[in-house]
């Protein structure tokens, strides 16, 4: 149905008042209106003051039939709702896919994947032609996000690398492994030798990257790699691997924690411990969330630039919709490193 002003006869304008007041058939005027082809321009015109002057707003379903979209996109989140709904990374998903949508006609939709699901419930709903593309962010090895998308054919974009087939989709990310040896070359250099990590989940690409950096940095310098536990990337999660991870290495100076939960939970742990930081033990975190810099101490973190990640996703996003062109090479931005006081 249409909305707006009523006319004289108390209904709201309709196409057919549209096409009457242009001086055109309604297959035209419905052309005109929805952005369809073969609408000359002095028809285009009249239908355009037409529009304005009846105040006129268009029927989503007839301009779904002509533009064949639904302008609709779908943010795909294979979390549970309690990590979704504590977690600031996901607030500045959706800020970043606003700001990239923001100036066009596209509906950002959230579809979670729930922890059980085979996905098949998910892929019914994009087949139906609900939505024009996704953006899918915080994938898991075994979620299956990635075939299911193939077997769709809708132009999709990842937030963070794809497990399985990159190349087939479009993905920005950051250089996690550059900055986890970036975070671990600091503790390096402030003469810790005895460095553990709190990795995050190991069947989710970033915190594989960033356990990677870390061996890596410590490989180059000759020192142990054993000092590891996993976490869920939240604070209980953080902090419970740090008490196992103190328990079996009590020795350690220093902790690169995969993300910056994690690593407030780290610090509970420590300061439980009795463990002074940075004292006794420099902690580095991941994210530069907001938590970070109110934490106490403050924490020293990488940047992880979530907002003009999933912006730049987005803006990908559109472009595939809009021309069907090949897949763009992925954007890759680069860590960065803010010292704080934790270490």
């Amino acid at each position: 149905m249409t909305t707006g002003p009523q006319n004289s006869s108390g209904r709201s304008p309709t196409l057919e008042d549209v096409a009457a007041a242009a001086g055109v058939s309604r297959s035209t005027a419905s052309r005109a209106i929805n952005g369809g082809s073969r609408v000359s321009p002095d028809a285009q015109a009249a239908v355009d003051a037409a529009v304005r002057e009846l105040n006129f707003t268009p029927n989503p379903a007839a301009r779904a039939l002509v533009t064949q979209r639904a302008n609709s996109v779908a943010l795909l989140i294979p979390e549970p709702d309690e990590r979704v709904s504590g977690d600031p990374f996901f607030a500045q998903i959706v800020q970043g896919l606003g700001q990239a949508l923001g100036e066009t006609d596209f509906q950002l939709i959230l579809v979670m994947v729930r922890q059980g699901d085979d996905s098949e419930r998910v892929i019914r709903h994009l087949r139906q032609g609900h939505v024009d593309g996704s953006v899918v962010v915080s994938h898991h090895q075994s979620d299956d996000i990635e075939r299911a998308l193939i077997s769709t054919g809708l132009p999709s974009v990842f937030v963070g690398r794809p497990w399985y087939l990159p190349e087939k989709f479009g993905y920005v990310d950051t250089d996690n492994r550059l900055g986890a040896e970036l975070a671990t070359g600091h503790l390096l250099t402030g003469g810790r030798r005895r460095i553990g990590t709190i990795a995050g989940p190991a069947d989710m690409i970033a915190a594989v990257d960033r356990l990677a950096g870390w061996t890596a940095a410590l490989d180059a310098a000759g020192l142990s790699t054993g000092a590891v536990e996993h976490g869920d990337f939240t604070t209980p999660g953080g902090l419970a691997a740090t008490q196992r991870l103190l328990a079996s290495s009590p020795d350690l100076d220093a902790l690169f924690v995969a993300n910056d939960l994690m690593a407030v939970g780290a610090l509970q742990a420590l300061k439980s411990a009795g463990r002074q930081v940075p004292g006794d033990v420099a902690l580095v975190g991941y994210d530069n969330s907001a938590v970070a810099a109110v934490t106490d101490p403050p924490l020293s973190t990488v940047v992880n630039p979530v907002t003009q990640m999933a912006s730049s996703a987005g803006t990908l996003l559109l472009e595939r919709i809009r021309s069907g062109g090949p897949i763009e090479p992925p954007i890759i931005f680069a860590p960065e490193l803010i010292i704080r006081a934790s270490g």
